[in-house]
């Protein structure tokens, strides 16, 4: 029996040459690994490992990785909807991001990537679920203009429309919402929401803020996550807007 300190991963990639180097690679770095080819078994195989986390090729037989992602974010007992996911894409466009993302993917790896970098999302992937579900957290509701956020249900308002977010969605809101009219650096951000310690060329966060302004611009609102350039990202709560 596993103990709580090796944690699984459940690596979903047909690839056998990528899986076999995945599998070797973290289990020389103390993690618990279980490999599956298609989208099907990924499926089966969290129900039935229930890894800390999932490392999913989107290009799979049958069914593929967006809609093994999509899957367990929705199924019913709510167990595939906290484990933290990163894809891994062969295809370097924004519309394979973003569809990623949409689907509820926490972050992700454009192939070829080198391996010390994949460690470093896992590793700041699992530190961030941690502190995503400390005991004993009470639940709170947050305001900023027309903006609210429910940290108890996870689901964020524009006056009464309600907007549901994926878990990183959630937390990158959360952060600027906690500092309303603050520009946040890149850096900052990447730091308090995902906790890089490897710096990378992700776009990550570009990708992600594109989509949290389609979220919260849905119903026609007017635009409140400004670009600061050369700066970084500010909230500008809709009451306080001045231009």
């Amino acid at each position: 029996m596993e103990a709580a300190e090796t944690p699984t991963i459940l690596v979903v990639e047909d690839d056998p040459a990528i899986s076999s180097m995945l599998r070797r690679g973290l289990r020389l770095e103390g993690y618990g690994v279980h490999v599956e080819a298609t989208g099907g078994g990924g499926i089966d195989a969290f129900f039935e490992h229930e890894p800390a986390l999932i490392v999913l090729d989107i290009m799979l037989p049958g069914t593929n990785g967006i809609d093994v992602c999509r899957t367990l974010r929705r199924e019913p007992s709510g167990r595939g909807g906290d484990v933290p996911i990163l894809m891994l894409t062969a295809r370097d466009e924004v519309q394979d991001r973003v569809a990623g993302l949409d689907a509820g993917a926490d972050d992700y790896l454009v192939k070829p990537f080198a391996f010390p970098e994949l460690l470093a999302r896992i590793r700041a992937l699992l530190r961030r679920q941690e502190r995503d579900n400390p005991p004993g957290q009470e639940s709170e509701v947050l305001r900023a203009g027309d903006l609210r956020l429910d940290t108890g249900t996870r689901f964020a308002y524009r006056n009464d429309r309600q907007i549901e977010l994926t878990t990183r969605e959630f937390d990158l809101l959360q952060l600027f919402i906690r500092n309303p009219n603050q520009v946040l650096s890149r850096d900052t951000i990447m730091d308090r929401v995902w906790g890089y310690d490897f710096p990378g060329e992700s776009n990550v966060l570009e990708v992600y803020i594109s989509s949290l302004r389609r979220h919260l611009e849905a119903g026609g609102e007017p635009r409140i996550l400004a670009t600061v350039r050369g700066a970084g990202y500010a909230l500008r709560p809709a009451s306080d807007e001045t231009a």
